[in-house]
């Protein structure tokens, strides 16, 4: 049996990896975990209820979860939304694209503002001298105008003189990061990991 998660691009592939050390421990017999990547946001909005259905539909599969970066996130989110609110909007409008039944198996979550927060939990990740400069705020929450990948790309380029690069920085850090200390720093990654557990306990 297997859980399908849905992702919007290269950063993520890195995921299932990193998300079964902390599942399959928990667990009596480990599910799969099967990434499905999308090109971008907007590939995956368009494109998440059809493949979605697809999945569902194939008799190995417990659920589809969706993970998206909050950040960037094309909405036309409503004014004066709280950021727990936006969360809960921006579910529900994901969510209700699919139909019945397949609703009832499908979770969509979000990295709050965005992956790269879940890397903050572990300052010690990083060269010394991005480190000591990143400030004590939680990962979850650093602010919309220098989101965390933001953030990372000013300090590695003020101090190593190179560029953050995404992709490849999720390729070399995931391995390294440690998901309890993410899971104790990063409520919306508790979130998202109690329902992946409850969901795959089920199996």
């Amino acid at each position: 049996m297997r859980i399908v998660l849905f992702v919007e691009g290269r950063t993520e592939w890195e995921l299932p990896a990193f998300l079964k050390r902390w599942l399959d421990p928990r667990l009596k017999t480990p599910v799969g975990l099967q990434a499905v990547r999308f090109k971008g946001v907007c590939d995956y909005l368009a494109g998440m209820a059809q493949k979605a259905r697809l999945y569902l539909a194939e008799p190995d599969t417990l659920a589809v979860f969706g993970l998206l970066d909050l950040y960037g996130l094309p909405l036309a989110f409503p004014t004066e939304m709280s950021r727990d609110e936006k969360i809960a909007w921006a579910r529900q409008q994901i969510e209700t694209r699919l139909d019945e039944p397949d609703r009832n198996r499908f979770r969509q979550h979000f990295a709050v503002y965005e992956l790269e927060a879940w890397l903050l939990s572990d300052p010690a990740l990083f060269p010394p001298e991005v480190r000591e400069r990143l400030g004590k705020s939680p990962p979850e929450e650093i602010d919309l105008d220098e989101p965390p990948h933001k953030r990372l790309d000013r300090l590695y380029r003020q101090t190593q003189q190179r560029s953050y690069k995404k992709t490849v920085q999720a390729r070399n850090l995931f391995p390294r990061l440690d998901p309890n200390m993410v899971y104790e720093k990063c409520p919306h990654f508790r979130q998202f990991m109690d329902e992946l557990l409850t969901t795959a306990t089920q199996a």
